[in-house]
């Protein structure tokens, strides 16, 4: 092992050795060189350093093709909006609530950027960079900011920026020049961010003004009452880091001081944090506990606290912590919050794509096993869905559907890679560039995923895209020679901002006294104080990783892997099918053995409930352990179907003629009547042509124009099933409703549905969708400019037409230069469109002119919340096919409901709503909680 991997293991048997006095040694658990780590599994087969090296290639011309694009076309903006191919700039867009508070009016992306460049070798455009800030970058705005996220992004940037420049500086070659401006710039930031700590408790404000604080007249915040735990909990490392650069203790001393109020008021019984707290009182807001959003960087920044600064008292805290996540969170390969005070039970039965993080942590402790269950589960996610979405169900299904190219995924890939070798995290991460290419890649940059069902886009591409996805892409393939420093001296931050471990030296201000013990007794054989040695992470077995992989291999897949299960071969003359949820009884001594067997147990709680729960290592074999997946699946479902939700999801008008050729999805609203674009799975496309009168409430008088084609209309004065009715009549095979109001998005809107007139509608056959103003005028200006415009109407984007692109593109390389030639082939591997996920409660309301249905000269809108719709056809809300015995084929059609088909209980049984309680979303248990709370 080399660098900061260098320490040597524990004994074999695994015996302590002493402290170590220099903390960075504990990255070994981590960032093992692969190198020293056990020959790939057989048949995994290693990458060729040719496949390497030309991924590692890709990665550098996306990176380019991302930055350069925010340079062009939004800097000094803080933003790339890569749909519109400008900036965005606070105030001057419509308003997207909390998302914004990142935005400060300082170039945000620029400086988010800076120790990207110099990880991916681009030192001339650092230096050019980093005069751009000193000269440009203005921290005295009067603006409100987010502290977290001002903290981790722009001071962690400034601090990240200032440590790899003054790396190179010494190394002779660049930044001679430079006499730390941007550690200058980043203590001024500081100073205006110790304002927020303004409380009794120590806890920050949420919010800062940069230029007036938090409780002058003009700040415009600071009556705030409650924060994130992680908001408060992940400052320690920028704020450590600038004491110790600059000599000024004050900024690490408050950080401490938050930790360790948090810390004093965890739960004491299951030594889990609640999601939200009252900076005042002290008292948890939100008491459900995971390791997800709002709380994830907490835990991330106690360990990183302990490399970092040397203090034992971070590394005995986070292995408290983790105990109680791995004892209560950790339900493998599944991460499910819980309740504070009542550890098992679930809080709710869904995920979030934050926790892609935590097999990456996993790896940092040196816990293996669980990192490569977790993260191979949200692999299989995102191999259905293309992207993790913001949030997906217990039964991997969409529960939230944005994805703004979150990086947490690739950090934990790129983690396991150093601590395997394992040559399958090469091709998981080959999978990530292919997809963000085929799928978010756009003419100006690449843009979140607004749906990963339907493809569309949302005009956004955040800092953090570049500052830490294309940082662990290219460190996932870049060989040790790539770099031109070592990257194991230093520790990334929780935005992969670079801090030297050698700060765990320097100006060591603040006193080390051990407040932990201060408030528990600890187990001191919980804490490993030495490297572990390799044989115990990994043991003398090739097939290791592959084997833990292996039986979550069909843990998300619709299809069937065989048609009987091994669980049972032992019970009986022979095998019989897989225990199916809908038959289980818990008096049935067989059953329970079943369950045994595939690694599923049972808990009778306190309060008289029965809980399942599944850990595949204990299962009798990855067979068997596969069985127990599906088993919990199926308990899961049956809940799942009680409460079915009947919102239609959103639609896709694709825009597939020349030169767009598929590249651009608008997101698009349903209408309750007409085709049912989820049953024509090839959707209907045709050419669009503007209505008159545009408003469609009259009899079309251009049918000849119309005849044949997609119709485009104006929202208004009628009834949409008129509308339809209207173009249906001259012909159309389509239409198109464009909103009336001006300035209207999806970004901002919640998504809408046409309803019909209160009438019978089944006479319409074509398909109607609705497009808000903004996305309806990328339509229209498109008719403006090349007069021919094609579109699809369907239920998600289909594939680009590659054939008449290519042929575009020969064609448009003979009569331009080769600049513009350069730009459309790089424009050939483009996808687009448009959107933001909104939130909130769904809910059927009239159209906003306030009229209803019952009036003749109005339209009937139902305004649909799309983080609770039902998703479609290829996603549908019921059970997963069945295995029908003998049959090893994926099965196409659902499970059927066996609803006449009841189980009979006795007295002694558990009901089967008593079993799959702990899987909903209890209101009744939680209202309980709160009486005899602890």
């Amino acid at each position: 092992m080399s660098g900061a991997a260098g320490c040597q293991g524990g004994g074999g048997g695994g015996e302590r050795g002493p402290r170590w006095r220099r903390p960075w040694r504990l990255l070994a658990l981590g960032l093992l060189s692969a190198s020293s780590v056990l020959a790939a599994a057989p048949g995994a087969g290693a990458m060729s350093k040719e496949e390497k090296r030309r991924l590692g290639n890709q990665v550098l011309e996306m990176f380019d093709h991302a930055y350069s694009n925010y340079m062009e076309h939004a800097y000094p903006a803080d933003e790339l909006m890569p749909l519109t191919c400008r900036g965005r700039v606070r105030g001057q867009e419509p308003s997207r609530g909390d998302v914004d508070d990142a935005l400060g009016k300082f170039s945000l992306t620029l400086i988010d950027t800076l120790d990207t460049l110099v990880v991916l070798n681009k030192t001339k455009e650092f230096e050019e960079a980093v005069k751009k800030v000193i000269k440009d970058v203005n921290l005295d705005n009067d603006i409100v900011v987010s502290v977290f996220e001002t903290n981790i992004r722009v001071l962690g940037g400034l601090l990240g920026g200032h440590s790899v420049a003054i790396m190179l500086k010494e190394k002779g070659e660049h930044m001679q020049w430079y006499n730390g401006e941007l550690l200058h710039m980043a203590k001024e930031l500081g100073y205006k961010l110790l304002p927020a700590f303004n409380t009794t408790s120590g806890l920050p404000y949420p919010r800062v003004n940069l230029k007036f604080g938090v409780r002058h007249p003009e700040a415009r915040t600071g009556t705030e009452t409650d924060t994130c735990t992680a908001c408060a909990g992940t400052l320690i490392l920028e704020f450590a880091a600038l004491s110790r650069f600059t000599g000024t203790s004050i900024f690490e001393e408050y950080a401490r001081k938050a930790l360790d109020f948090i810390w004093e008021k965890r739960q004491r019984s299951s030594n889990l944090v609640g999601v939200t707290i009252n900076i005042h009182t002290g008292d948890w807001v939100r008491k459900d506990s995971g390791v997800g959003a709002g709380i994830d960087s907490y835990y991330e920044y106690l360990l990183k606290a302990y490399v970092l600064l040397g203090d034992d008292s971070f590394l005995e805290r986070f292995n408290t912590h983790y105990d109680a996540i791995m004892r209560y969170i950790s339900q493998p390969p599944l991460l499910l919050d819980v309740h504070i005070h009542k550890p098992m039970l679930n809080a709710r039965t869904w995920m979030d794509s934050l926790l892609a993080f935590f097999p990456g942590l996993q790896v940092l402790k040196g816990d293996i096993r669980p990192a490569i269950e977790t993260h191979e589960m949200l692999y299989q996610v995102i191999k259905k869905h293309n992207f993790l979405p913001e949030a997906f169900t217990t039964d991997f299904r969409v529960h939230w559907a944005q994805h703004p190219l979150r990086p947490e995924f690739a950090e934990s890939t790129y983690f396991l890679y150093k601590a395997t070798g394992d040559p399958y995290y090469l091709e998981v991460g080959k999978t990530l560039i292919e997809n963000l290419n085929k799928y978010a890649r756009v003419p100006c940059g690449f843009a979140a995923m607004k749906d990963v069902r339907t493809g569309s886009h949302e005009d956004r591409m955040d800092s953090f895209f570049l500052a830490e996805m294309f940082k662990y892409l290219y460190l996932l393939f870049a060989d040790k020679e790539d770099m031109i420093f070592d990257i194991e001296d230093y520790i990334f931050t929780t935005e992969a901002h670079l801090l030297p471990l050698w700060l765990s030296t320097t100006n060591q201000t603040i006193s080390k006294k051990n407040t932990t013990t201060e408030y528990t007794e600890l187990d001191d054989s919980n804490f490993d104080w030495t490297c572990p040695n390799t044989q115990i992470l990994f043991p003398n077995d090739p097939m290791f990783a592959q084997s833990i992989r292996e039986p979550l291999k069909n843990v998300v897949d619709k299809s069937c892997p065989r048609g009987i299960s091994r669980a049972e071969e032992s019970l009986g003359s022979g095998p019989k099918p897989p225990l199916r949820a809908r038959d289980f009884m818990a008096s049935n001594p067989e059953h329970l053995e079943i369950l045994k067997k595939m690694g599923v147990s049972l808990i009778h709680l306190k309060d008289g409930r029965v809980q399942l729960v599944q850990h595949a290592v204990q299962a009798a074999s990855s067979l068997d352990a596969e069985d127990g997946l599906r088993f919990m699946q199926e308990m899961i479902e049956l809940s799942s179907q009680q409460q079915k939700e009947q919102q239609l999801p959103p639609r896709a008008v694709q825009i597939v003629s020349h030169p767009f050729f598929g590249r651009v999805v608008l997101t698009a609203g349903p209408a309750q009547f007409g085709m049912d674009l989820s049953k024509h799975k090839s959707g209907t496309r045709g050419f669009v042509v503007t209505i008159k009168p545009y408003n469609g409430c009259s009899e079309i008088t251009n049918p000849e124009a119309v005849k044949e084609k997609i119709a485009l209309m104006q929202r208004g004065q009628c009834m949409f099933a008129e509308k339809a009715r209207n173009i249906q009549k001259a012909g159309a095979i389509g239409g198109i409703v464009i909103d009336d109001n001006e300035g209207s998005s999806s970004d901002t809107a919640p998504l809408f549905q046409m309803a019909g007139d209160g009438k019978n509608t089944d006479d319409i056959t074509i398909p109607m969708l609705f497009l808000f103003n903004k996305e309806g005028n990328i339509i229209l200006d498109a008719i403006r400019e090349y007069e021919a415009v094609e579109v699809l109407l369907s239920d998600k984007a289909k594939d680009r037409d590659l054939e008449m692109e290519n042929m575009d593109q020969k064609l448009s390389e003979n009569d331009s230069h080769k600049q513009n030639s350069e730009e459309a082939s790089s424009a050939s591997q483009d996808v687009v469109a448009v959107s933001e996920e909104p939130e909130g409660e769904s809910s059927d309301v009239t159209d906003p002119d306030s009229l209803s249905p019952a009036h003749a000269d109005s339209d009937s809108v139902s305004i649909s919340d799309q983080d609770s719709y039902t998703p479609g056809t290829d996603e549908a809300s019921t059970p997963e096919p069945a295995c029908m015995q003998g049959d090893n084929q994926p099965q196409e059609q659902k499970t059927e409901t066996e609803s006449n088909s009841k189980v009979n209980w006795d007295n002694k049984v558990q009901p089967m709503e008593s079993i799959l309680a702990d899987w909903n979303e209890d209101i009744e248990a939680f209202e309980m909680m709160e009486k005899d709370e602890l």
